[in-house]
């Protein structure tokens, strides 16, 4: 098995892999990206195991890639926001999800990403098909694609805010 550092390597790629190589820390990225930035939201969406759950959160905040912010006092719950660190990583994300769409996604992709101001898709290079805006994460929405499964039934943007699957943003 392989360890979870590359000690030794002086690789930028390697070091991030240490951050994002584990599959359920890009999942978990995906969620929030998607507003979810709540505990139980995450675990749910996920179904993840809750001790999984809260390591992958702590690596995260430690890593600066999310914050950790309280919502409520009494009992005290918490929510996770991207950090520009962490808004740094949606252009990987973003070309990961164009792959699996390409090779993967045989009935269409489970997810759309459309720029919030014109509706437009991006391209490969996260550039409004429609306007010609370069696109960051604050600037599209995220809605149920032709190959979403029928469980799907919302998906939401960065800001938090949800389209119900089939709906107009």
């Amino acid at each position: 098995m392989l360890g979870r550092t590359y000690d030794g390597q002086n690789c930028s790629v390697a070091k991030t892999l240490e951050l994002v190589g584990e599959r359920w820390t890009v999942l978990i990225l995906r969620e929030v990206y998607f507003g979810h930035r709540r505990f139980d939201e995450i675990a749910t969406s996920l179904n993840i195991a809750r001790n999984v759950l809260t390591q992958r959160l702590q690596r995260l905040t430690e890593e600066q890639v999310l914050t950790k912010v309280a919502y409520q006092e009494r009992p005290q719950r918490f929510e996770y926001r991207l950090t520009q660190k962490g808004l740094d990583l949606w252009p990987v994300l973003v070309t990961m999800m164009q792959f699996g769409d390409r090779y993967y996604a045989p009935e269409g992709p489970p997810v759309v990403l459309t720029h919030r101001d014109c509706g437009g898709t991006l391209d490969a290079h996260r550039t409004c098909t429609t306007c010609g805006t370069e696109l960051t994460a604050r600037d599209v929405r995220a809605h149920a694609g032709p190959g979403a499964h029928a469980t799907v039934t919302a998906v939401t943007g960065p800001d938090g805010s949800r389209t119900p699957a089939g709906q107009p943003g």
